[in-house]
């Protein structure tokens, strides 16, 4: 087995899925995932086994998986993102013990980047969450929605004759059959949510913000749709790739 060497690994645990990149300089350079209910020391040894790197930055919104995770990586200096780091965006909210660590990923992503104005994140992961980040730059808050995934499993489990369906865009928004008509309350619902939500950011904050769509669904859900100013399937990885230049000395 050939082993790939790097600067650092970068993990983000989230609720469905924990994912892990290997990252050198810049560069994001191999991605794997595993569901993070199997997320034990054997599993993630294992996964990154053939992986050579030092230093990791572990991002996590599951506290259970969290000492699995730190025990796999026995030995690395290990720095785990949180408010009390260096992250180089400000956080002005009431209490930032409360943001999730790849919440705050995706806005030091965002902060870095030195655009000129106010920034919406929008993550479409287990729930769809809503982060803004101002012109400073700094994290000022942020909305969140039950998830795609929770909708559906909900409608299947609470209902006698509701199915558990695959998500995708219908051909048309009268559904025909039944799960032509979930699939277009899922699609056009969370598209519908989607523009509400971030009009009436953008009436608070009085002024137009970039948004970036990320996450599972992302693509799905963004697709044609003009709010939206890019797709960007790794952005947490890349805050997280920022978080290790700031954290770890070279």
């Amino acid at each position: 087995m050939s082993t790939s060497k790097a600067d650092y690994l970068l993990i983000n645990n989230n609720n469905t899925r924990t994912k892990f990149a290997l990252a050198s300089g810049d560069e994001l350079l191999e991605h794997r995932s595993i569901a993070s209910r199997d997320v034990t020391v054997a599993a993630v040894t294992a996964l990154v086994a053939d992986w050579d790197y030092d230093r990791v930055v572990l991002a996590s919104v599951v506290p259970a998986n969290i000492p699995d995770l730190l025990a796999s990586q026995a030995g690395k200096k290990v720095v785990e993102l949180s408010h009390r780091i260096p992250l180089g965006v400000a956080v002005d909210f009431s209490d930032p013990s409360k943001i999730g660590a790849d919440r705050l990923a995706n806005a030091v992503a965002v902060a870095q980047r030195q655009i000129d104005g106010p920034v919406i994140v929008v993550d479409f992961g287990t729930a769809v969450t809503f982060d803004i980040i101002d012109r400073r730059p700094a994290y000022i808050g942020g909305v969140i929605a039950p998830g795609l995934d929770a909708m559906r499993h909900y409608l299947h489990q609470k209902t006698a004759l509701l199915p558990e369906i695959d998500l995708a865009r219908p051909d048309t928004a009268i559904g025909k059959t039944t799960v032509h008509a979930m699939q277009s309350g899922a699609f056009h619902g969370y598209r519908g949510l989607v523009k509400e939500i971030l009009h009436q950011i953008e009436n608070e904050m009085g002024e137009p913000a970039k948004v970036i769509a990320t996450g599972g669904y992302a693509g799905l859900i963004a697709e044609g749709l003009p709010v939206i100013s890019s797709v960007e399937p790794y952005l947490t990885m890349q805050g997280l790739l920022h978080v290790a230049h700031l954290n770890f000395k070279t």
